[in-house]
């Protein structure tokens, strides 16, 4: 077997990082000591089983983290997981706020990342939630009722668009609120373009 080699875009991540340059220092020794491949995608250092993202280290303003691709599907004995927001469907992350906490964690942490990899063999996925599983607000229910075309033209979105609308307009909290942004993104939506497209 060739001996593992660290990625040299994680190298000079490293370099450049202020904040939690420690924490992500010993973050990255505990995922390299894993049979993981270090690899860099979206700016982070990330953590793959042939081609499949495993684990990702990622720093916030309060934390950082060690972010599980397919964290629901752990079994967290521990209860460390935390779901960062309601939306997010399948990843999972474990917060850090100093080095020292990831020290005294550092054999679970191991066990989490072996049960991840073993998930990964297992060629388990996480159970998305359907577009139909989502809450359609009354008011978009009324706007496909009164404009049947923008019905049509919602469901030939990519799931993706979809679910980014429903949770775009369900977010509102009033009324004329979720209604001013349907009445905003009709257009966008007879054009078959999601949210952020332009």
């Amino acid at each position: 077997m060739t001996k593992k080699e660290k990625h040299p875009k994680v190298d000079e991540y490293l370099s450049k990082t202020k904040q939690w340059k420690e924490e992500f220092e010993k973050l990255r020794e505990i995922a390299f000591e894993s049979e993981l491949t270090e690899e860099f995608k979206w700016n982070h250092p990330c953590y793959t089983l042939n081609g499949r993202n495993v684990v990702l280290i990622h720093g916030f303003k309060e934390y950082c983290v060690l972010l599980f691709h397919k964290g629901a599907l752990l079994k967290d004995p521990d209860g460390i997981l935390i779901q960062q927001t309601e939306n997010v469907q399948a990843a999972r992350q474990i917060r850090f706020t100093n080095v020292r906490e990831i020290n005294e964690m550092e054999t679970i942490l191991k066990a989490y990342i072996h049960e991840a990899i073993e998930v990964e063999m297992l060629g388990l996925e996480v159970a998305l939630k359907k577009e139909t599983e989502y809450n359609v607000p009354e008011e978009l229910q009324l706007a496909f009722t009164e404009t049947p075309t923008l019905k049509t033209a919602f469901e030939a979105l990519t799931p993706g668009r979809q679910r980014a609308y429903l949770l775009y307009f369900s977010q509102a909290k009033q009324s004329k609120t979720r209604q001013a942004r349907i009445e905003k993104y009709t257009q966008h939506i007879l054009d078959g373009k999601g949210l952020n497209d332009r």
